[in-house]
């Protein structure tokens, strides 16, 4: 057999400490679906270390429900702003927090909810054909907003740029830990995006968001959540991010149309 040469089993050695890195991501920590806070089909990259990104989520729903459910407020007419800090630590491993607030008349600026989210990538030296990530996303809500107050979300991220065209798939799961939905279990959450670069600056496409329901019994068409939004993206400087779109929901548990849009910048910390 011989001995391998000593880079190899370096090269060995970062791999099994990469692969236990991401095993201790996939373990169930405890986040859910985003909703409609933070309207976002992630990439696969990662903050880059000691940099820092404070990104604004914004949306309006134009049209949506207009009578309490379950204690929930109506999403007619509701202003969402969210702040999201995002932290690279190093590579390949990042961890995002976000604050959730609502505006609404009658009820005026309020306080939803926070969320923290751990991401780890495989790392570019791996030179996998595809980009993968994975995150995990725990949080807390009031229940006038959500009646699960505890929700997780596990979220896989594949992408790839091929010439001008960006595919991005995000096959999330999530579950409720406090609420009544703890009984439905694991629930399937499918966020794709298909841009094309029109110019070296905008890049207009599709994005869809979906939650189908329980894994293995999904629910009938008319109550699972499907949006579909005509979106661009503003490459105007590597420090900056500017997404916006306009949602379109297709089934009757879906909200009818919103808009959204979030402003990002990235700086050393």
């Amino acid at each position: 057999m011989g001995v391998r040469p000593l880079c190899y089993s370096r090269k060995i050695h970062r791999m099994h400490l990469a692969l236990a890195t991401l095993g201790l991501c996939l373990l169930p920590v405890c986040a859910r679906a985003q909703g409609n806070y933070e309207i976002q089909v992630y990439p696969s990259e990662t903050m880059a270390a000691k940099r820092t990104m404070i990104e604004f989520h914004s949306n309006f729903t134009l049209s949506g429900s207009k009578t309490f459910e379950d204690g929930v407020y109506p999403t007619n007419h509701q202003f969402h702003e969210t702040i999201e800090i995002t932290h690279g630590f190093n590579s390949f491993f990042e961890t995002g927090f976000y604050i959730f607030t609502n505006i609404q008349k009658g009820v005026g600026w309020d306080f939803v909810g926070s969320h923290i989210r751990p991401r780890l990538r495989v790392p570019e030296s791996w030179h996998w054909p595809v980009g993968v990530s994975v995150s995990q996303e725990i949080g807390w809500q009031k229940p006038q907003y959500s009646p699960d107050t505890w929700t997780y979300e596990l979220r896989p991220i594949i992408d790839k740029q091929l010439g001008r065209l960006y595919l991005a798939f995000n096959p999330s799961v999530d579950r409720a830990l406090h609420g009544p939905d703890t009984r439905r279990g694991w629930q399937f959450s499918p966020n794709f995006k298909a841009g094309y670069d029109i110019t070296k600056r905008v890049n207009a496409g599709l994005e869809y968001y979906g939650n189908l329901g329980p894994i293995g019994s999904f629910d009938p068409l008319r109550d699972q959540q499907q949006q579909i939004l005509p979106a661009f993206d503003l490459n105007l400087s590597p420090n900056w991010e500017i997404n916006a779109g306009i949602g379109v929901g297709v089934t009757q548990g879906t909200d009818h149309l919103l808009v959204k849009w979030i402003i990002g910048y990235r700086f050393k910390l």
